[in-house]
């Protein structure tokens, strides 16, 4: 069972983060308000937020329609009173959430924030994936918010991207049955950098393009602001041919690009761990050409 921890005083929750990121205690760090008159401070900043809704599920009974919003869950935390800007999930309700332009990383210490707004604290299930298909429960939390540390679930340095709460079912009467979220954090957080394959490389080809180059320059860029501890690399396929080949395949695009970033030697000392993934984690629907074409891709997260 990982380690959830109910709302910390603001001294200790600035403490710890200054404590477990001290790489990313820089401009980008920002305070926000936790909803219950506390403050919170995440050293990545607004980047920290879930970006995208995969899913809602309304639980039974479900709030009213005000609150039934999947789209007040997601980027930075914005409640103002008691019964706005935050999504109801109902009674039984689950809500799943994509992070793009970061991943949530297990480090040491706390890893993610729920903000659970409202006059009652209802209590909600955590699980996290890398593909949003396999799921790996990390506990119950309650108490506000939440401050969740992973690392009892996974593997140091591992990455993930998906975020699923489901309501506990503790209060089911009222307007505002079961939990209300108005935000996700990570603060286990390596930004994500995802560029599409049709920038790096010719159909079937791991060889870098000449204007590949243009856009990982970009991405050095970004490595000596962000200066990591670590640059993990994954490349993915969509669906079209068999495992092995989209496996090897994605494997040689993610050390094309390695190749190339690990020739700068400003960040040539930086460790880097590769993975290719094939069509195994896929982001859009391969049934159709926009939906393949999104899947081909490589991430470049930056490890804090």
């Amino acid at each position: 069972m990982a380690l959830i921890k109910t709302a910390f005083p603001f001294f200790i929750l600035f403490y710890l983060s200054l404590i477990v990121c001290p790489a990313q205690n820089n401009s980008n760090g920002k305070e926000y308000s936790d909803g219950h008159g506390g403050k919170i401070f995440l050293p990545m900043g607004d980047i920290s937020f879930a970006d995208e809704v995969i899913n809602f599920k309304r639980g039974t009974p479900h709030a009213i329609e005000a609150a039934c919003d999947s789209m007040l869950a997601i980027g930075k935390p914005d409640f103002t009173g008691f019964s706005g800007n935050f999504l109801s999930l109902g009674c039984g309700g689950s809500l799943t959430l994509l992070f793009t332009d970061n991943a949530i990383v297990n480090i040491s210490g706390p890893d993610l924030y729920v903000f659970e707004m409202g006059k009652y604290i209802e209590p909600t299930n955590l699980e996290i994936s890398k593909d949003g298909k396999k799921w790996i429960n990390v506990g119950k939390i309650t108490g506000g918010t939440a401050t969740v540390d992973i690392g009892d679930s996974v593997k140091a340095g591992e990455v993930f991207h998906y975020v699923k709460l489901t309501d506990l079912k503790s209060d089911c009467k009222g307007s505002w049955p079961g939990a209300d979220i108005d935000a996700v954090a990570a603060i286990g957080s390596g930004r994500q950098i995802t560029l599409r394959n049709e920038v790096l490389y010719q159909l079937n080809d791991f060889n870098l393009l000449a204007n590949a180059k243009t856009e990982l320059n970009k991405v050095i860029e970004q490595i000596q602001l962000q200066k990591p501890s670590q640059i993990v690399i994954e490349g993915h396929t969509d669906n079209s041919g068999k495992d092995d080949y989209n496996n090897t395949l994605s494997q040689k695009r993610a050390k094309s690009v390695a190749d190339y970033l690990k020739k700068n030697p400003a960040i040539a000392n930086i460790p880097f761990k590769l993975d290719g993934y094939g069509s195994r984690l896929p982001i859009a629907s391969n049934d159709t050409k926009e939906g393949q074409a999104k899947n081909r891709r490589v991430n470049i997260i930056l490890i804090p």
